[in-house]
């Protein structure tokens, strides 16, 4: 018996907006979940014009989150899951809210504007015992879970060296003020007090984390603002330590002329050694010690079901951004699945949770306590 489809509402992501386009989108393409309701803008106008847009029922497009929760909670076809993709200082209110309320959360990154929200949010998620569910979709593509099981399985051997980059050009001069991507990225009272490092930096700590599996102990770093007048950093330098002696260097920028989305990661270890490069995701470098390299691509006789689970065309047929967000919600629509029938699915080990949100934040936080005071080593 085919189960039924996950009802969901949005907060944010209404006109004007960019990330709420892509999850919805995500959303559809497994044909798991159903757009019911939402509170798309806080401009109440905008938040009936894009409801409207979406074929969202009258009666269910609200012009806030707190009369969306009230309102829904209220109705036997009610929502299951609410959808946050709000600028960065509306996720702990809105997730909190919905906790409060029984609902399941899933939450654009980072997951909070600041350390201390991350930590009373993942104390609200073990007591309500709700799902949380956080979007890092680079997690979501298949040749990344391929390179994570082959970290597993020991084909790497002892992990050394960890090199992970995110360049991007698009903030290389001051961002027009009617810019809407660019005004709250910008603006540390909505985005936090990290600017790049919040926005890029996490994906690409995520990305090391989540391939290596191994837990970060301290960083090095070096926050900068090269654009004058600019409240928030726009390029990273940071040296990692993690356990078991792996060492890396992340470097992240917005301020990067010629670079369009240069999320790119390689990992070294006493064996062999892997690389793989997001604006090419199709593909993975593998090389063993002494061994040509060997070119792994994104086909179904991979040899791994994790990796072929996230597979929709046949090899040689590109598949990216969308897809390893649909990835993502392919996987929480299974695991809130398991979790009516009380069981616990598999996949919630591979899905970003609360805990890599908070992760994360420990990281945001690191990174920038150590730049202040001129690089010193601190631990998380």
């Amino acid at each position: 018996m085919t189960n039924p489809k996950i009802r969901y509402a949005m907060v944010g992501g209404g006109r004007g907006a960019f990330i709420g386009a892509v999850h919805r989108i995500a959303a559809r393409m497994d044909d798991r979940y159903e757009l019911v309701a939402g509170a798309l803008s806080a401009n109440p106008e905008n938040a009936k014009l894009s409801a409207a847009d979406l074929h969202i029922a009258a009666d269910r497009a609200y012009t806030s989150y707190e009369d969306m929760i009230r309102e829904e909670k209220k109705r036997a076809d009610g929502i299951q899951v609410v959808v946050i993709v709000t600028p960065n200082h509306m996720h702990f209110p809105v997730a909190k809210a919905c906790l409060q309320a029984g609902i399941d959360v899933i939450c654009d990154k980072p997951v909070t504007r600041t350390l201390e929200e991350a930590l009373e949010l993942e104390q609200l998620v073990k007591s309500s015992g709700c799902f949380f569910g956080l979007t890092h979709n680079y997690s979501g593509y298949p040749l990344v879970r391929y390179a994570r099981e082959l970290v597993s399985q020991g084909k790497l051997g002892n992990l050394r060296v960890v090199q992970v980059e995110y360049p991007q050009e698009w903030l290389t001069e001051a961002a027009d003020e009617n810019n809407k991507q660019a005004s709250w990225r910008t603006d540390p009272a909505r985005s936090g007090l990290g600017g790049c490092l919040g926005d890029i930096g996490t994906h690409a700590f995520q990305l090391a984390r989540f391939i290596s599996q191994q837990k970060l102990i301290a960083v090095s770093s070096d926050l900068t603002s090269f654009v004058e007048g600019r409240q928030v950093d726009d390029n990273v330098h940071a040296m990692l330590r993690f356990e078991n002696g792996l060492k890396g260097m992340l470097w992240s920028s917005q301020v990067a002329p010629g670079c369009e989305n240069g999320l790119r990661i390689r990992l070294y270890g006493d064996k062999a050694s892997i690389e793989w490069a997001q604006e090419n995701p199709n593909e993975l470098w593998f090389t063993e010690l002494n061994k040509p390299r060997q070119r792994v691509t994104r086909r179904g006789d991979i040899g791994s079901d994790i990796a072929a689970r996230g597979m929709r065309t046949p090899g040689g047929h590109p598949e990216g951004y969308l897809e390893g967000f649909a990835n993502l919600y392919k996987d929480i629509a299974d695991i809130l699945d398991a979790r009516s029938k009380g069981e616990k699915h598999f996949l919630q080990d591979w899905v970003p949770d609360i805990e890599t949100g908070v992760e994360g934040m420990r990281f945001i936080q690191a990174v920038i306590d150590s730049s202040r005071q001129d690089g010193v080593w601190v631990k998380l």
